[in-house]
């Protein structure tokens, strides 16, 4: 399956959970805060995972990330790790100190065992790699709204 098509398939599942979401009579949407200081990232995110979910900020830093969903108390953060001031792990490790409820799913391009699983020692239940948010950002939200920990599966199979 090529991306394009992977693209279109995703982009389908979160057609369907919207319409899924609408049908139940759901009218607060899940909340989505954004992190990443990488330009044109955000927008990208925001692009895949609208309509199904509400993007309700975004920011390039660890600690307006603190501020920020501390602030607006978003359902999922989805974080990247390196970032200016704080990066995303010392962010997450304030942010559950902190009691913020909110579920954390990491999207990065390291694939080292070593950051999947300081990642996952904050309390995070996503970890997904860029190259793959596509088609597995979504589900990882899915998932860690669940309570379920979702790992990026060509990463898993590396642990």
């Amino acid at each position: 399956m090529g991306p394009r098509s992977e693209w279109t398939r995703n982009r389908s599942q979160v057609l369907l959970l919207w319409a899924r979401t609408q049908q139940a009579g759901q009218l607060n949407r899940i909340t989505v805060l954004l992190a990443d200081d990488h330009p044109g990232v955000p927008h990208l995110i925001e692009s895949m995972l609208e309509p199904a979910f509400e993007i309700i900020g975004s920011v390039s830093n660890g600690q307006s990330l603190i501020d920020m969903a501390m602030k607006l108390k978003p359902d999922v953060v989805v974080t990247d790790i390196s970032m200016p001031i704080l990066n995303g792990i010392e962010a997450a490790v304030q942010l559950k100190k902190s009691g913020c409820a909110s579920k954390i799913v990491f999207l990065s391009i390291h694939s080292d065992p070593d950051f999947v699983r300081a990642c996952l020692s904050t309390g995070a239940l996503g970890y997904v790699i860029k190259p793959r948010m596509t088609t597995e950002l979504v589900h990882a939200i899915q998932e860690a709204l669940a309570g379920r920990i979702f790992i990026s599966p060509s990463l898993s199979q590396r642990n």
